[in-house]
C-alpha cells in the first residue's frame, strides 16, 4: 500500500528527482495558492521547462491519481488536476519543517512513542511506522520510537489527524543513565546516511549558490534551478528531526546544507514563481 506520505516524498537515492516528485513540488508551490488546481496544459509546460517529456508527465500523473494523491477536475471547461484533501494536509504539515526548521536542545528531553495494533488491523501498524518515520523518529528499541522532545505537539497533531491516536501511548522524559548519549543517538538514527544525504545535496547545489547571478539569469533559469533544489531538499527535514548539535558529530554538514538551502530559497523563489505563474497563465 502506498500512502500520500510516501507519494509526497522525493527520491532519496541521490539521482535526479522523479517526475512525480517534481509534480508534487509544483502543486505545493503554485497550485495551493490558486484554488488548488493546475490545468493539464500548464503542468505539461512547467514540466517541459524541467526537461520532462509529456509522456512521462502523463504516466506520473496517472500513478498519482491511482494512489489518491491527485484528482481530476475541470475548471471553466479546461482539464486539470487538484491535490486530494489528504495530500493538502500532508503538505501543510510539511511547510514548517521545510521552511522554518527548528533544532532541539538537550534540555528539551525526548518523546517516546509505543504502539499496539491488533493483527486484524495490520495496515494501521504500517501507517504508524510510516508516520513516525516521516516525523523523524528513530528507534530506541524494538517497538519504542524516539524523537527530540520539541516534536511532542507536532507528533500529537499528526497521529490524531490520521486516526492513529487510539493505538499509541506517548511519553516524555530525559536520559538520566546509562551510557554515552551521543553514541546512542548514532544507533537510534542512521547518521552516516544522513551525512551522505546532506553531502549529496551540497555537491549538487552549493556550486549554484557560488555562481548564481541575478543580473545574468532569467526567471526561467531560476525556475529550472529552484524546483529540483526544493524537491531534493524536501526529504531532508523529515529524515533529520533537528537533533541537538551537542549530540551530533563535530562540524555536522546538515547545518551547512540548511544555510545553502535558505540562501538559494531567498534568491530563487521569487523569480521562479514569476516564471511559473506566467506559464500557468499561458504567457
Amino acid at each position: 500500500m502506498t500512502t500520500a506520505l510516501e507519494s509526497a516524498a522525493p527520491s532519496s537515492n541521490g539521482r535526479d528527482p522523479r517526475p512525480g516528485s517534481l509534480i508534487m513540488t509544483l502543486f505545493g508551490l503554485y497550485a495551493r495558492s490558486r484554488s488548488n488546481w493546475l490545468s493539464v496544459s500548464a503542468l505539461v509546460r512547467l514540466m517541459a521547462d524541467l526537461g520532462v517529456e509529456g509522456a512521462a508527465v502523463r504516466s506520473a500523473v496517472s500513478r498519482m491519481k491511482r494512489r489518491g494523491v491527485l484528482t481530476s477536475e475541470r475548471h471553466a471547461g479546461a482539464a486539470g488536476y487538484a491535490l486530494a484533501a489528504s495530500t493538502l494536509e500532508t503538505l501543510a504539515e510539511g511547510d514548517a519543517r521545510i521552511f522554518e526548521r527548528t533544532r532541539a536542545d538537550t534540555a528539551d528531553g525526548w518523546i517516546l512513542v509505543v504502539f499496539s495494533v491488533p493483527e486484524s488491523e495490520r495496515e494501521k501498524r504500517y501507517e504508524l511506522r510510516t508516520s513516525l518515520t516521516r516525523l523523524g523518529f528513530g528507534t530506541a528499541a524494538p517497538g519504542i520510537w524516539i524523537a527530540p522532545g520539541n516534536l511532542k505537539a507536532e507528533t500529537e497533531r499528526a497521529l490524531d489527524r490520521r486516526g492513529l491516536s487510539a493505538y499509541v501511548d506517548i511519553f516524555t522524559g530525559h536520559h538520566v543513565a546509562f551510557g554515552d548519549l551521543r553514541s546512542k543517538v548514532r544507533i537510534w538514527w542512521d547518521l552516516d546516511e544522513l551525512t551522505e544525504l546532506y553531502a549529496n545535496f551540497l555537491r549538487h547545489h552549493r556550486p549554484l549558490l557560488d555562481s548564481w547571478s541575478a543580473a545574468e539569469s532569467t526567471p526561467q533559469d531560476a525556475f529550472r534551478a529552484y524546483i529540483p533544489l526544493l524537491t531534493q531538499w524536501r526529504q531532508l527535514p523529515y529524515r533529520d528531526p533537528g537533533l541537538p548539535l551537542a549530540l551530533l558529530p563535530p562540524g555536522w554538514n546538515g547545518v551547512t546544507a540548511g544555510e545553502v538551502f535558505d540562501e538559494l530559497n531567498r534568491l530563487l523563489s521569487a523569480p521562479a514563481r514569476e516564471h511559473a505563474l506566467a506559464a500557468i497563465r499561458g504567457a
